[in-house]
């Protein structure tokens, strides 16, 4: 009850603050509206300009004007001068409309105003709305009404501490989650899809007077670098898409609930279930689904700390796809190993764990693509009531995909005096591409800092980081791998641009295991990506690499298993692909048929 009332009480200011920029922005709407009848009248200035108000960090402005003007033969004074009154610094309008007001003074002319006509003592200067400074305020409304609204709905709802310890000791700590209550588990789509939304918005909102800007530092003030400027403009514009897609995504399928089959998901067991689509049966459609252990924890200090995320474990497969209740029906099911730790239901530290299912197919049209966080734990528990035929249909595509990717990353070669495994380079483009382009800006930066900027120590920071970055990621573009079965021995050949820089040989009669390790990921949003390396590991410990590249247990199990097979390694040290076993533990991938 005292974390309710807590995150309460911290919640309702920033609920207020939104509700106090939504009373601002209604009533400058309600004056608006309004003022479009008043009728126009001449005035003549008394006094005129714009007071500036210093802050601790900050200049604020406020133009201010008095005047008089006469209805009817009577005469009225009046200060207002624009909808929003108080000082701010949200664009020159307070500089300019002061300026523009105290040279009318200086020159002894009229000025326009406008007359309430059910009550002539009410009259303005300008009573056209400030866009700029309604969106800098809507920025509050949003921001801060919503962590505010979001924070007490999240108190009302959430349950009491000793609720929750109550679950965590009867067995059941999933359901100290509210997401958790049944097996049907909800995607974070939707809200994905308004945070996009919101995001986008603010974006532009916040970018779209920088067109004006730039025009103006180019023609006006002959600043070419105000060219940069364009850059907010157009990611505006991608977030605008990427919002569009995702609305296009939740109007086509909807909630899409996944149900889980067993429930919760197993360690030491299945992680199964169902997804009924609103979508008309195709059996060309291919689902991919993805199932990752990941690890959230805080990096950092002070100001600078951030959460981030990490997989610990991964698993992809094809879905079997069937007629359904709302067109489409998916089902898939994955083998989960016994040592890995389970979810988190509670999250409220800065070190957990999660996991998460992601499942997506092309379509024409809204493509669909959903995560889900799942509630997975040690219970040794298989599916039920999943069909047995769409199991063995879900088991026989992914050993056939697995097969079938693994042989997109290397070259075998069979001839007399041996065996020829070969990864050439140039693989995987995205990321060392990616890596080189940013590397390059680190060290433009740093030549400009350094030569440009006068400053050049953070110049050769600059420099030396982008340095780095380019490298490792030529590396990665440019290196390949050989294995080659020499006689009785396996030796591997790393080289990089076609140069030999590693040479290693392991014999085959020392060989004790095959071992996979997870040598790379990648993070894009909430999307992970694990990629694994395959070695031989002899009595003594030492290793070979085999192979690399393999995304996911399934690859890496299919990967282990051929090059055991096509090398001919002892019986009792072949890799096999036991679908079956929920076990991935390198020692049981070797099997003694003695």
């Amino acid at each position: 009850m005292k974390g309710k009332i807590g995150l309460s009480l911290f919640g309702l200011p920033f609920f207020a603050v939104g509700l106090w920029m939504s009373w601002s922005i209604s009533a400058a709407f309600l004056d608006y509206w309004q003022m479009q009848d008043w009728q126009s009248a001449d005035a003549q200035l008394h006094t005129a300009g714009y007071r500036t108000h210093q802050g601790d960090d900050s200049r604020s402005y406020e133009a201010y004007a008095t005047y008089s003007y006469t209805i009817n033969g009577q005469s009225y004074n009046g200060s207002r001068v624009a909808i929003s009154g108080g000082a701010d610094n949200i664009g020159d309008y307070q500089t300019d409309t002061g300026n523009r007001l105290a040279t009318t003074l200086a020159q002894g002319a009229p000025i326009t105003v406008y007359v309430n006509p059910g009550n002539h003592s009410e009259a303005i200067i300008d009573r056209e709305l400030r866009w700029g400074l309604l969106g800098f305020k809507s920025i509050f409304l949003f921001v801060f009404g919503g962590v505010g609204l979001g924070l007490l709905i999240y108190a009302r709802r959430s349950r009491s501490s000793a609720d929750t310890d109550a679950l965590a000791e009867s067995g059941t700590p999933w359901l100290q989650n509210n997401a958790w209550q049944t097996a049907e588990i909800r995607s974070g789509s939707k809200a994905t899809m308004w945070v996009a939304v919101g995001f986008a918005l603010f974006w532009n909102l916040i970018s779209a007077p920088l067109p004006f800007l730039v025009y103006d530092e180019i023609l006006n003030n002959g600043n070419p670098a105000a060219w940069l400027g364009i850059l907010f403009p157009l990611i505006g514009i991608g977030l605008l898409v990427f919002a569009g897609k995702r609305v296009a995504e939740w109007r086509r399928f909807g909630a899409a609930p996944l149900v889980l089959d067993p429930f919760p998901g197993s360690i030491g067991g299945h992680v199964g279930g169902t997804i009924d689509l609103k979508l008309p049966f195709n059996p060309d459609t291919t689902f991919e689904l993805t199932l990752t252990c990941i690890e959230s924890y805080i990096s950092g200090s002070g100001k600078n700390r951030s959460r981030r995320e990490k997989a610990e474990w991964q698993d992809s497969a094809l879905a079997h796809s069937e007629p359904g209740g709302r067109g489409t029906r998916v089902v898939f099911r994955f083998d989960v190993p016994a040592d890995l730790d389970p979810a988190d239901a509670r999250r409220n530290n800065d070190r957990y764990r999660l996991w998460r299912i992601n499942i997506n197919a092309e379509l024409p049209g809204a493509d669909f693509d959903r995560d889900y966080d799942i509630p997975v734990y040690p219970t040794a528990t298989r599916s039920r009531h999943l069909p047995a035929m769409a199991i063995q249909s879900t088991q026989s595509l992914k050993a056939s995909r697995a097969e079938q990717r693994i042989r997109e990353l290397f070259r075998f070669d069979q001839y007399a005096a041996g065996k020829r495994l070969y990864f050439p380079m140039g693989q995987k483009l995205a990321g060392p591409l990616g890596g080189i382009f940013f590397g390059a800006i680190f060290i433009a930066s740093g030549w400009f800092l350094a030569y440009r900027g006068d400053s050049p120590l953070f110049g050769l920071v600059f420099g030396l980081v982008g340095g780095l970055i380019a490298l490792a990621a030529i590396y990665l573009l440019f290196r390949s791998l050989e294995v080659i079965q020499d006689g009785s021995a396996l030796v591997s050949v790393r080289r990089v641009c076609g140069i030999p820089v590693s040479r290693r040989r392991l014999e085959k009669h020392s060989i004790d295991r095959l071992h996979k390790h997870s040598s790379m990921q990648s993070q894009s949003g909430g999307k992970h990506v694990v990629y694994y390396s395959v070695y031989a590991l002899d009595y003594a410990g030492e290793k070979l690499l085999l192979g690399e590249g393999f995304k996911g247990q399934s690859e890496a199990t299919a990967a282990m298993d051929f090059i055991s097979r096509e090398f001919q390694l002892p019986a009792k040290h072949r890799a096999t692909a036991d679908t079956n076993s929920p076990s991935t533990d390198d020692s049981n991938l070797l099997t003694d048929n003695y």
